[in-house]
């Protein structure tokens, strides 16, 4: 019989960047222990954040990340109109769109079945974020 899990959690506020937050999710969410075969879907409920799933290892490829995003997206550009929310708010929702609002992550044996290098990032485009809502989504056998 398939079961459906859902929760929402908030994740702490993070400064702008890219950070590993499968722990904390996975913390938040100790009932995907009761899927054995099936499916988790993380949802971020923010224009001006994302999510993706990357290098779990080394911090210099969130550094990297950080750095390439804000050269293919910068701020102050003359042709934003949206920007009475500050200089990081347009690029912070271009941002958001490139990355995504959400991910479908495999859960084995009431874990996440990621590869062996790979972890979801929160990708905060915000200089003053806050904390993130989140929907976790899981479902299976």
């Amino acid at each position: 019989m398939t079961k459906f899990l859902q929760k929402e959690i908030k994740l702490s506020a993070k400064r702008r960047g890219f950070h590993l937050v499968t722990d904390e999710i996975m913390s938040e969410f100790s009932e995907i222990s009761e899927i054995k075969k099936g499916m988790l879907q993380v949802f971020i409920q923010h224009t001006s954040a994302g999510l993706t799933i990357n290098e779990n290892a080394d911090p210099t490829v969130r550094e990297d990340f950080e750095s390439h995003i804000n050269k293919m997206v910068p701020e102050k550009q003359p042709y934003y109109k949206h920007t009475l929310e500050g200089a990081d708010d347009m690029p912070a929702h271009i941002k958001a769109s490139l990355m995504g609002t959400s991910l479908q992550i495999p859960v084995t044996n009431g874990k996440l079945n990621l590869g062996t290098w790979q972890g979801i990032y929160l990708c905060e485009h915000r200089d003053s974020g806050g904390s993130r809502k989140l929907v976790l989504s899981a479902w299976g056998e």
